[in-house]
């Protein structure tokens, strides 16, 4: 930390000093005419502006260097061009007109490219298009992702899957540091609101070159909503309402930024019932979230930083029969309270043409678990009332009252620092290069009555390089990286894992409509600490589970080809995929019982997942507000001994109509019908059951109105509306015959100051 600390000091003393200006005018180039409102933006910066009326634009204080500038504009193709600074003379944009929606930086990836540009193919979709197709919570939301999908126990309750690949092989990025929260358990979900995020981005594959171990299966990427633009400030508050649930979220948000400095605030509350099937509720699918972020930037010339903080506090029952029919909003017992802290710092010192990044994340999870056997030892006065609660219980104040006196079964607190340190090499010719280092210190520490996992302190250290290649007609990536994981576990017992790995990718156009993009890649997970350890009943899947302390890494290679057809009305893509993973971690039954629970061991053996996604999306000429949308997702997981392996989602095809057009008064209208069909999974490893395949049908509308000359959002939409009784494969709740949510209709309003 200390070296870090030097090199940051040093970076700051020798680096160049000088202001630089671009100046210039964006034109439609059929017309020549300027073109207002149009998006100017340097994502490696951080800066942007957005045109005048006649089209022209300044961005002031700017480093030297070569820096990509993104020009963006509905209805014209997305321009991106690299820019030498210092410029001397004004520099001239022409867009072409286009009905292919604007593309977007992709952050997740080193070289901040837009997908167009890239050699990784990369998944992303703002937070307003989850919202829009009536997702509660922000895991729901990424089920709608090609690829993606969510284990789930309840609403409150969701972990993604990327082709087929979950718990701790899918790394979750957010503030630009590493999620960690003991998301090894399968009870644990993400712990984020959606509430001051901007957008989702997923890497379907192995990304350990990038991100280190974990990210073997994938990296969730979530964004941060920006700052203010320079020199101005604008606050937004607005909630949405549950029909299903009757639950409702409402939050409020503030941010402004000067010439230098810059500030933004958010809060939300969100509050939830048991959900509602066709037939019943399901009793403790309740929850509440209380989450509140803000941050501070600050932007020189040659120096950028920002520094967020976020804390999430929950309450999340888990549901385990179907008992009290209510829509009382406290959970009962059992269930989880977690408070969930997140300090993270970026930031960039700039050099002539090169520059140096720091990252630095403190995160602090508090997760205490609740039972009724704990209850019964603490609070005896309502022994009586628990074991005769067949009906509902009297009131929610009742339940507060109780929960107070309580002692967690089970408290775990997980605090980790990471930090990590990227040097872009000066751009030479044709070659963008990054060197890195990456690094954790993390200590889990037990509290409650119960022992999950054992105290252990973990420190990972990790060196990469990547380089991007221009040619003329392809671009390669390229890169290698080294790791190495210490644990060290209570009772002197000490754990090391290491691992190298590489990547190759290669873009091309194969005709002027046709990219093609092959990426090879290897990655590598440590196991964790449950894996290592356990020894004990979990009482979430009611088995007694046996670690062992001889586990080694899970390591894997993926090969991922996705071909892409796109004109001015019509685009279509075809990704397949194939993953072999060598030791991989799995439970199995060894036949017999402790404390009457089956025993499950924790084995290895040699797997493998392949599949993919196609799409298209056609928007015909002249109806370019008329769009059609379609997607076929497949995955199968085989163990080398021929078994299936467990939580593969089935396969889905996902069909939408969507229309966007202006009316008077609003701007940016659109109207959807989405119709999911899921087919049957038959093929389940030993300990799952078939599942049936179902069709749900969703449709939704929203737009912009002027209110007061400021805009006000309106979103309202309906899920499961035929209100389909169904189970989802993935849901926990499966093996108790219990199913997913019935219909559902939500309303969401955001006035814009």
């Amino acid at each position: 930390m200390k070296t870090i600390l030097n090199l940051l000091f040093l970076s700051m003393a020798i680096c160049a000093v000088g202001q630089n200006n671009v100046n210039g005018i964006v034109t439609d180039t059929e017309t020549g005419e300027g073109l207002p409102f149009v998006n100017i933006y340097f994502p490696q910066l951080e800066k942007g502006t957005t045109t005048s009326d006649t089209g022209k634009f300044s961005i002031n204080n700017l480093p030297s260097g070569t820096y990509a500038l993104v020009c963006s504009y509905v209805g014209y193709e997305t321009k991106s061009m690299n820019l030498v600074i210092p410029i001397t003379e004004p520099i001239s944009i022409n867009l072409t007109s286009s009905a292919i929606e604007m593309e977007a930086v992709i952050i997740s990836t080193p070289f901040h490219k837009l997908q167009s540009d890239n050699v990784m193919k990369v998944e992303r979709q703002t937070i307003k298009e989850l919202k829009a197709s009536g997702a509660v919570t922000l895991g729901e939301g990424i089920s709608n992702i090609a690829g993606v999908e969510g284990v789930s126990t309840g609403l409150g309750i969701t972990k993604p899957v990327i082709r087929g690949l979950s718990s701790n092989r899918v790394l979750v990025y957010t503030q630009g540091v590493r999620l960690e929260n003991q998301q090894f358990g399968d009870e644990h979900g993400l712990g984020l609101s959606d509430a001051g995020v901007e957008s989702v981005e997923v890497i379907k594959g192995p990304a350990s070159l990038l991100y280190g171990s974990d990210a073997l299966g994938g990296v969730l990427y979530i964004n941060p909503e920006k700052f203010a633009l320079e020199n101005s400030a604008n606050a937004d508050f607005g909630g949405t309402y549950f029909t299903n649930t009757q639950g409702y979220n409402t939050n409020a948000g503030y941010k402004a930024s000067g010439e230098a400095f810059k500030v933004l605030f958010r809060g939300r509350v969100t509050e939830h019932a048991d959900y509602n099937t066709a037939d019943y509720r399901v009793t403790n699918t309740r929850f509440k979230e209380q989450d509140f972020k803000a941050g501070v930037g600050y932007q020189s010339t040659n120096f950028k930083t920002d520094f967020r903080y976020n804390i999430n506090h929950s309450k999340i029952g888990i549901p385990e029969e179907i008992g009290e029919q209510s829509t009382n909003k406290t959970p009962l017992l059992p269930y989880q309270e977690l408070t969930n802290h997140i300090f993270s710092s970026r930031s960039t010192v700039f050099f002539n043409n090169s520059k140096l990044e720091f990252n630095l994340g403190y995160i602090y999870n508090d997760r205490r678990e609740f039972e009724d056997e704990h209850e019964h030892e603490h609070d005896h006065d309502h022994e009586n009332d628990h074991e005769e609660e067949g009906g509902l219980h009297e009131d929610e104040e009742h339940h507060d009252d109780d929960h107070d006196a309580l002692h967690p079964a089970l408290q775990m607190k997980l605090k980790t620092a990471n930090y990590d340190v990227k040097y872009h090499l000066p751009i030479m010719g044709k070659f963008e290069t990054i060197v890195g280092i990456q690094g954790m210190n993390q200590i889990n520490t037990n509290y409650g009555e119960e022992e999950l996992i054992p105290n252990a302190t973990t420190n990972d250290l990790g060196i990469l390089a990547m380089s991007h290649i221009h040619f003329e007609k392809f671009d390669l990536q390229l890169g290698a990286r080294y790791d190495n994981r210490w644990i060290q576990i209570e009772n002197n017992i000490n754990k090391s894992f290491n691992s190298f790995n590489g990547a190759f990718g290669v873009k091309t156009n194969l005709s002027k409509n046709i990219t093609a993009r092959l990426n090879l890649a290897t990655g590598f997970r440590a196991p964790n600490l449950a894996e290592l350890t356990s020894d004990g009943v979990h009482h979430g899947t009611n088995r007694y589970e046996v670690g062992n302390i001889d586990l080694k890494n899970e390591q894997n290679f993926q090969t991922d080809l996705a071909l892409e057809f796109k004109s001015e009305h019509i685009e279509f893509f075809v990704n397949g995929f194939y993953n072999h993973i060598n030791d991989y971690i799995y439970l199995s039954p060894d036949g017999t019982f402790i404390d009457s629970e089956p025993v499950y061991n924790y084995v290895q053996d040699n797997a493998a997942l392949y599949g993919g996604e196609i799409g298209l999306h056609f928007h015909p000429h002249p109806l370019d507000w008329l769009h059609y949308e379609s997607s076929f997702e497949t995955v199968t997981g085989k163990l080398d001994s021929g078994e299936y392996l467990p939580l593969i989602p089935a396969n889905s095809l996902n069909n939408t109509i969507r229309v966007e057009f202006d009316v008077k008064d609003s701007a940016s209208t659109y109207a959807f019908v989405k119709l999911q069909s899921v087919f049957n999974q038959g093929n389940i490893s030993t300990f799952e059951t078939p599942t049936d395949g179902y069709n749900l049908l969703s449709a939704g509308f929203g737009g912009n109105l002027k209110v007061f000359n400021n805009d006000l959002s309106i979103t309202i939409s309906g899920t499961n509306l035929t209100n389909k009784t169904y189970i989802n494969h993935l849901s926990r709740l499966k093996p108790d015959g219990i199913f997913n949510m019935g219909r559902n209709f939500s309303l969401g309003l955001t006035y814009s100051l």
